[in-house]
């Protein structure tokens, strides 16, 4: 599984353009336009490999791509808003309690406003891993359906988390994004090359990532084949 989604990009011939350019928007993402490129191309990576495509997608078509990756920026915005407000509500409340007890000598506020730090910490952790978990799915049915509410559709969505076809892609996408990082991280050590590495490597492990999303959506919700890809199949017999 994880060798087929790493071999996915080297598929194309013109496989190394691809990533320059995935790496490169990657690592212009500040700039917030070249991520939603990004996510555009993502998006399509999905799309595609659903339907059983083993091709990858090109750069092309930006307009396309541009709203794709828009859509799919709402998604992550609005799943990672929820935990990031409940958090910030506990650890400020906690802030609160601590500087109040802190300047009133009292033993009882400032444990309070520390219990909540560190409870606001867990559950934002937490709730990021959730959310993390949740956007992939979300995405691949924006891909297939292109409507951006079928994102949100907790009915469309719930058998695909709870299935272990699922989770165990989630999974092995996750540890190839964290090996990712472990290995641009220690690339730092030499000036800017971990910063480049990470950009190149981070596309590449993203892209990887979402094959495995991509395939697995289409195992669970059954997504038919293309008619492009069923002719060819009719004309190579």
């Amino acid at each position: 599984m994880i060798q087929d989604s790493l071999q996915y990009l080297r598929n194309d011939e013109n496989w190394v353009t691809t990533v320059l350019i995935g790496g490169i928007l990657s690592l212009l993402g500040v700039l917030v336009v070249p991520t939603l490129l990004v996510l555009g191309y993502l998006v399509r990576v999905v799309r595609g490999t659903m339907h059983g495509e083993e091709q990858p997608p090109v750069f092309d078509e930006w307009g396309d791509l541009f709203t794709d990756g828009l859509k799919a920026f709402v998604v992550v915005f609005v799943y990672g808003l929820i935990p990031g407000l409940i958090a910030a509500v506990v650890i400020g409340g906690g802030i609160f309690s601590f500087v109040v007890g802190g300047g009133s000598d009292s033993a009882g506020l400032v444990g309070l406003g520390m219990a909540g730090i560190l409870l606001g910490s867990l559950l934002a952790l937490v709730l990021s891993l959730l959310a993390a978990y949740v956007v992939p799915a979300a995405i691949s049915n924006l891909a297939q359906t292109d409507q951006l509410g079928s994102a949100f559709s907790i009915s469309e969505l719930r058998p695909v988390l709870t299935s272990g076809t699922y989770a165990t892609a989630w999974v092995y996408g996750f540890a190839l994004i964290i090996a990712a990082s472990l290995v641009a991280g220690a690339l730092n050590v030499i000036p800017l090359l971990g910063l480049l590495a990470g950009g190149f490597l981070g596309f590449y492990a993203a892209v990887s990532a979402y094959y495995l999303i991509g395939q697995a959506w289409g195992e669970i919700r059954d997504v038919e084949m293309r008619e492009s890809d069923s002719l060819d199949e009719q004309a190579a017999v």
